[in-house]
């Protein structure tokens, strides 16, 4: 795991890349924000464990879960590996708040596998975060949210992006998981980029002004 800690650091992120990448595969995304020296922020980029992905024909590679098929939504995320991965990240949530990082001071970002993994977590954490950002991403087991949301996700600031054209996750996967949300209550913000399954220049404004937002308390 790459930890960025900045001397002073007393709000976090935690970032959540997508299949087949690593941790050190977003670590160029924080250094693109350029988030002003004035609010120094911990960066915490986890990688996920290897595992066979069915999909890629059984080849090892980091993954939060394995996906066994794009067609049955059931198959698209294990159920099972989803929440060993959330428990795995909630857990490092409860080390920053015993090394005195508030929960309100604490979002969790995830790209792709990692948004899935990062709002499966937030919203059922027991404890509000500052903020949950979900990038190209969906919902694992959202059939479960109702009976397992927590009262703390009630009012989370949620925002999920996703690319017009993107052929990994389509765009209708990102509206599915928006509706779903609302329909449970939540306001999740919106955005739509012209790209594929990727992270664009605008939107890279987009994400520093939505944690300059989340974190300027």
């Amino acid at each position: 795991m790459i930890d960025l800690h900045p001397a002073d650091a007393r709000h976090a992120v935690i970032w959540l890349h997508g299949l087949g990448d690593s941790g050190a595969g977003l670590a160029p995304l924080v250094d693109a924000l350029a988030l002003p020296a004035d609010l120094p922020v911990r960066h915490l980029l986890p990688d996920a464990p290897e595992r066979p992905i069915t999909i890629n024909m059984g080849y090892k590679m980091r993954g939060w879960y394995d996906i066994r098929s794009f067609e049955d939504p059931a198959d698209r995320a294990v159920e099972s590996h989803v929440r060993e991965s959330a428990a795995r990240i909630a857990a490092l949530i409860e080390q920053l708040v015993a090394e005195g990082f508030a929960p309100e001071r604490i979002v969790l970002a995830g790209f792709s596998q990692g948004g899935v993994i990062a709002s499966f977590t937030a919203l059922r954490l027991p404890q509000r975060l500052a903020g949950q950002l979900c990038m190209s991403t969906y919902l694992a087991a959202p059939d479960a949210l109702l009976g397992e949301m927590s009262e703390a996700a009630r009012d989370l600031p949620i925002c999920y992006m996703h690319g017009i054209y993107d052929d990994v996750v389509s765009l209708s996967m990102g509206w599915d998981a928006k509706n779903r949300l609302e329909a449970a209550g939540l306001s999740p913000e919106w955005h739509e980029y012209p790209m594929r399954h990727e992270i664009c220049r605008p939107q890279l404004d987009d994400i520093r002004q939505w944690l300059l937002a989340r974190l300027a308390g």
